[in-house]
């Protein structure tokens, strides 16, 4: 039998009323602490864990998410907490979905993001209708973002700690998901976490954090998409802006925009991947310069603000890397999706990668939503049209 908790001095405090609450615990240490939180708070606690590929078999490889001794350590978790510990199958669905979504990205010449897709479709969709399943009334994870109430619903902010920060990841978050959703780490910093880990008794208090993408060992990509698609690596030709052919490449799968380094084209200026071709299998590359643009197009784009996306520009910060600050920018809406128009514009914006909005660039700012990079236009001129 679990031994009792002991509650933190400065968590020793109820909300009521009592919930059942589902936790996606992925055996580090940020999920067992919101599971850790939500029992001493009185919640009924249901801790859920997802074998999302190689059944389980990827025990021991460190810098990973989901693998089998993360399956291990959220069942230790468990037992110590005294909550129900289930493990499910999500292999086929994070296959099709998120893996081979994955690889036809980078076959298309694009730079996906995995983790994005993930939370979308597999654990705040797939994961969230089994938490009804259970009867549970919300789902917790432990991303590092706040969510409020105002007064049109549930509204995101950035997390408390900036160096934690995950709202890039959940930009993509459905104002339906929002309403049956927990995030309680928004407002710690994470040495804080770990220290109610301690407090906790938490057995993967110390765990290092996972760091790569789950399903690509020790960042091999290529190798899952020569996987799931084969003859995904089609040679074809290097070209420099001004057209001339400059060499030959073997799949544009292994090149990404903004690289310099392995494009084997000897001597001269130094030259960058502008673009990448799917259709003539080119890789594009020219000087630094080549890779500065102001606009960008998005599709897919998920609204999280109460009024309206206008036509005539919004003012907002965006952040097209999940590790670069927020930069000024105006908002447009556009058809089916939207345009941004960066103050001071940006080098190497890839396609496949999300542009997230926020209603300014402060430490706290809440996030009004954001998209998938359609196609970044070629370098030119802030005043260029924008239709």
């Amino acid at each position: 039998m679990a031994a009792p908790i002991v509650p933190p001095v400065s968590m020793r405090r109820s909300v009521r009323p009592a919930k059942r609450v589902v936790v996606a615990m992925s055996g580090g240490v940020d999920s067992s602490v919101v599971a850790a939180l939500l029992k001493q708070q009185g919640h009924d606690v249901v801790g859920v864990t997802l074998q999302l590929y190689d059944h389980g078999e990827a025990v021991s490889r460190r810098g990973a998410c989901c693998a089998g001794q993360d399956i291990h350590d959220a069942r230790r978790v468990a037992d110590r907490l005294g909550i129900p510990h289930y493990v499910l199958d999500y292999e086929q669905r994070f296959r099709a979905t998120v893996m081979q979504s994955f690889a036809d990205s980078y076959v298309a010449g694009e730079t996906p993001i995995p983790c994005v897709t993930c939370n979308q479709q597999i654990k705040f969709h797939e994961l969230l209708a089994t938490a009804r399943e259970l009867d549970a009334e919300l789902l917790a994870t432990g991303h590092y973002i706040q969510m409020r109430h105002g007064p049109s619903g549930p509204e995101l902010y950035r997390a408390r700690d900036p160096e934690r920060d995950q709202s890039y990841f959940l930009f993509a978050t459905t104002r339906a998901q929002l309403a049956s959703l927990l995030f309680p780490l928004g407002g710690y910093a994470k040495a804080q976490v770990r220290a109610l880990a301690r407090e906790f008794a938490i057995p993967v208090a110390d765990k290092s954090d996972s760091q790569d993408i789950c399903f690509v060992p020790q960042g091999r990509y290529t190798q899952i998409i020569e996987r799931l698609k084969p003859g995904a690596a089609e040679a074809g030709d290097i070209v420099h802006v001004d057209g001339r052919v400059l060499g030959k490449h073997s799949g544009i799968i292994n090149y990404t925009i903004g690289q310099r380094r392995g494009l084997g084209i000897p001597g001269g200026a130094p030259l960058y991947v502008v673009r990448l071709d799917a259709d003539t299998r080119q890789v594009v590359v020219g000087p630094r310069e080549s890779l500065h643009a102001y606009w960008i197009t998005l599709r897919n784009v998920n609204w999280l603000a109460d009024e309206p996306m206008p036509a005539d520009g919004l003012s907002v910060a965006v952040r097209i890397r999940s590790s670069a600050p927020p930069q000024p920018a105006t908002l447009f809406a556009s058809g089916e999706g939207a345009k941004v128009l960066l103050q001071d514009g940006e080098y190497g914006i890839a396609a496949g990668q999300a542009c997230v909005f926020y209603a300014d660039a402060g430490p706290e700012a809440r996030i009004l939503g954001g998209g998938w990079i359609e196609r970044a236009p070629e370098p030119g001129r802030a005043s260029a049209c924008r239709t």
